[in-house]
């Protein structure tokens, strides 16, 4: 397999980008070189995601036209992984006689063997739960890559889902939780920021439940985890990390520990992104997310107490089952009330084997769809207003990089997870990895300007 070049194609949230990283280096290390373009590839990996329909009908476009890709140059490979791999599994290799294999998202490891095996000839499909730490043992994501150095990298501190929401079919493709160990997450950290990472983020399906059930029983000591806060201390004392961030929390493990952790860490960023779905109790609780209304503005109360200027982002779902006007007004309600300055909107979309999807009840097209035009215009508002009232403040920006608007102008973010653009006319050296000083000059609806005052570190 020396030889041979791979690219991988990513859906879905930070988690699959993560993953993605992950086979990446598993196959770099098994002899592969990342092509430059899916053109110049022999091997062609699709990481899915299936929260939504129109995710999963992407895959079956996509392997669709891969047909004609695979047959422009002989001994091509193609391989899917992800959630809709997890869900379907060898269903996929029927329906697409030229996908070579397919594997779950607990099998990560297995994928330069599939791969081996594709060459061979051999199809298959390896999608079994995988309940053990030895998951969680992958190679770390080495800090060089085509694009240049690294300053920030994502990392896993636990998997799955035991919520079981009505409408959502991570635990099906995610499988139940399970929480790394600490000692393991500390040395992962360690190690990243020895080779010049300055920002992490945590992830896990609800990260915020990281160590409960061991906490809960009593065995957190001999399982190596802790309550999420305390890991949340532990890594803020590695010297040298900059920045923490995490995603996605559950309101219902949001405890007085982990918001006195905004107040009290200095390298925990003050950006939540706190998955709300709905503003209206019938509907959260026909969504069984076991929280009400009052209980996640008071999670927002205390939040704005421990840290005045946090940003608050959020998720939201319009058109769920039976959801009638004053529902989805409540929704917009709470949008204010929380004062969320960012979130990301859907309409509802049936999943195969949840609750939701046996409901009926169904909101016609049109109306979801109004819905979600009306709460994304209050939501550009809320942004466009937050980004105002910014103007004249400094910031510190982790530069990521050339901005995608050109002109000349580098991009990174600030502590807040807001998007910075910056005039780089004058030459300080802003490579991708500076944390800069900036003072913002003008805000759009989408992202801050800015004007770059000196290096910050």
């Amino acid at each position: 397999m020396n030889s041979k070049h791979f690219a991988i194609r990513t859906y879905g949230c930070q988690m699959n980008v993560h993953d993605s990283e992950k086979v990446s280096t598993l196959l770099e290390d098994s002899g592969l070189i990342a092509a430059a373009s899916e053109s110049e590839a022999d091997v062609l990996v699709i990481n899915t995601c299936s929260i939504r329909d129109k995710a999963e009908h992407q895959l079956y476009s996509d392997l669709g036209r891969l047909r004609e890709w695979k047959a422009e140059k002989p001994g091509r490979i193609v391989g899917v992984g992800g959630c809709v791999a997890q869900q379907v599994g060898d269903k996929l290799l029927s329906r697409f006689s030229h996908l070579d294999f397919v594997f779950g998202t607990h099998n990560l490891r297995r994928v330069p063997a599939m791969l081996a095996g594709a060459l061979e000839g051999n199809r298959a499909a390896w999608v079994a739960e995988d309940k053990s730490q030895a998951r969680f043992d992958l190679p770390m994501r080495r800090p060089q890559v085509p694009t240049g150095i690294r300053r920030k990298a994502f990392v896993t501190v636990m998997e799955g889902c035991d919520m079981f929401c009505s409408f959502c079919i991570v635990p099906s493709t995610r499988g139940r939780e399970i929480s790394r160990r600490a000692s393991e997450i500390e040395a992962e950290v360690h190690a990243l920021v020895d080779s010049g990472i300055l920002e992490i983020t945590l992830l896990g399906q609800t990260v915020n439940a990281y160590g409960r059930h061991d906490v809960r029983r009593g065995n957190a000591v001999a399982a190596g985890t802790m309550p999420f806060a305390e890991l949340l201390t532990r890594l803020n004392d590695i010297p040298g990390l900059e920045r923490i961030r995490y995603t996605s929390p559950h309101p219902l493990f949001f405890d007085d520990d982990l918001i006195r952790a905004h107040q009290e860490l200095g390298g925990l960023c003050p950006h939540v992104h706190l998955p709300v779905q709905s503003g209206s109790d019938r509907i959260l609780e026909a969504m069984r997310r076991r929280y009400t209304r009052d209980h996640y503005l008071g999670i927002v109360e205390g939040l704005r107490q421990a840290r005045p200027d946090l940003a608050l982002t959020s998720d939201l779902i319009v058109g769920f089952p039976g959801e009638t006007d004053a529902d989805f007004e409540q929704t917009l309600d709470l949008v204010r009330d929380a004062g969320l300055i960012d979130s990301f909107s859907f309409k509802y979309s049936p999943r195969p084997g949840t609750a939701a999807a046996e409901m009926g009840e169904e909101i016609p097209a049109e109306l979801a769809q109004e819905r979600l035009m009306r709460l994304q215009d209050l939501q550009r508002e809320q942004t466009l207003a937050y980004h105002q009232s910014r103007v004249g403040q400094e910031a510190l920006v982790l530069i990521d990089g050339a901005s995608r608007h050109g002109g000349g102008q580098i991009s990174g973010r600030d502590p807040h997870h807001r998007v910075v653009n910056l005039d780089a006319g004058a030459d300080l050296g802003l490579e991708p990895g500076t944390i800069v000083a900036a003072r913002i000059l003008e805000a759009t609806p989408h992202s801050l300007l800015g004007t770059p005052l000196l290096p910050a570190g």
